[in-house]
């Protein structure tokens, strides 16, 4: 990025050295993106972040459905999606809300009894943003293609961690978030299945093949796509990347996990099998979130409560709340890249101290 900030300067839509230079550069990145994600390069739409591409996709799906003579559009969204799904949902007409079970995980059969002959599209996540569950999007897809009905799948969470086949899955389209995958910040795609049309939510130019305009910043998808490239190197091992860092992640939050059994009151949240490698989410018995939160940041450890969307908000994860468990006082741990074993040595030896303290005061 560094690189491309001092020598990228023209736009990739002009015709002269300098553009030409950024448009090479542009669709590179596109194709290391197309390729962590299995997808053609193509499909690959940029945009400023997952909550863009999402917003994108359902509107995108309630636009195309009025052309095709759909009056009220009509959407399909599970409980546990992000809000952004649910709420641009709200906004673009009807919708139907598909519950979970007590794990985060969605039944098929109940997103396909949701479908209506003015359903638009349906929205199912790969995997929960808090507390790491994955949902059987396979079935969910192949059940709407033969419903006829666009599926758009919400794989923020799951890049980077899990196998993301884009062209083999068969979804209509697929949002995905740069900085959660390691690239900068204000980075997103669109994928958009070959052959499918939807209007753009962002107009104005022909950028993006006419799917999204605006000029695009190429040094930040430079960034994302040295990141997706990253990804799919090979280690010394001879696994690729992502595996390698899925495997370790996995192992470090078991690690995790055996810290917080030792604790009196803490309730797993989520599917024991079914979930993220990274991502651990519990219910703590008796404080509120906060002093835990700011007990393990004296200590040097940066966690949260609920879901990073609604960090500013004081109301309970709407996630939690679906799965019918304590939506109140929840702890979310994850690991990334450049956790250590040190990490977790050290939230074994503050976690029990904080929350034993929090809990003396409130006894006393």
């Amino acid at each position: 990025m560094i690189d491309a900030l001092g020598t990228l300067s023209g736009d990739p839509g002009r015709i002269h050295e300098e553009g030409l230079t950024s448009r090479v550069a542009l669709e590179t990145a596109r194709e290391q993106v197309a390729g962590l994600l299995g997808a053609r390069s193509r499909e690959v739409v940029f945009t400023s972040g997952a909550t863009e591409a999402i917003v994108a996709a359902v509107w995108g799906a309630a636009a195309r459905g009025i052309e095709r003579g759909i009056v009220s559009p009509h959407q399909v969204v599970t409980a546990v999606e992000h809000s952004a799904v649910r709420r641009a949902a709200e906004r673009g007409g009807e919708v139907t809300v598909v519950g979970v079970d007590g794990f985060g995980r969605v039944d098929p059969d109940e997103v396909l009894a949701a479908v209506t002959d003015a359903t638009v599209a349906v929205h199912v996540q790969w995997a929960n943003h808090e507390v790491g569950t994955t949902q059987p999007v396979a079935e969910v897809v192949d059940a709407c293609r033969k419903r006829g009905v666009l599926v758009h799948v919400d794989a923020a969470a799951a890049v980077g961690r899990d196998e993301i086949a884009f062209t083999d899955l068969g979804a209509d389209l697929m949002s995905v978030s740069g900085h959660k995958l390691g690239g900068p910040a204000g980075t997103g795609a669109l994928l958009v299945r070959r052959g499918l049309r939807i209007p753009p939510l962002m107009v104005g130019g022909d950028q993006e093949r006419a799917r999204r305009a605006g000029l695009e910043p190429v040094a930040q998808l430079v960034g994302l796509g040295a990141a997706c490239a990253e990804l799919l190197s090979d280690t010394q091992s001879g696994v690729v990347r992502w595996a390698a860092e899925a495997a370790e992640s996995r192992r470090l939050t078991d690690r995790i996990r055996t810290v917080l059994e030792a604790i009196d009151g803490i309730t797993a949240y989520g599917h024991p099998d079914h979930r993220l490698p990274h991502l651990v989410c519990v219910g703590v018995e008796g404080v509120e979130p906060q002093g835990v939160l700011l007990g393990l940041d004296r200590a040097g450890i940066a966690a949260h409560s609920g879901s990073a969307c609604s960090s500013e908000s004081l109301e309970p994860s709407p996630v939690l709340e679906a799965m019918g468990v304590d939506a109140h006082h929840s702890l979310r741990l994850s690991v990334g890249w450049n956790t250590t074993d040190a990490d977790i040595d050290r939230l074994a030896e503050h976690l029990p101290a904080v929350i034993a303290g929090l809990r003396a005061l409130r006894t006393g």
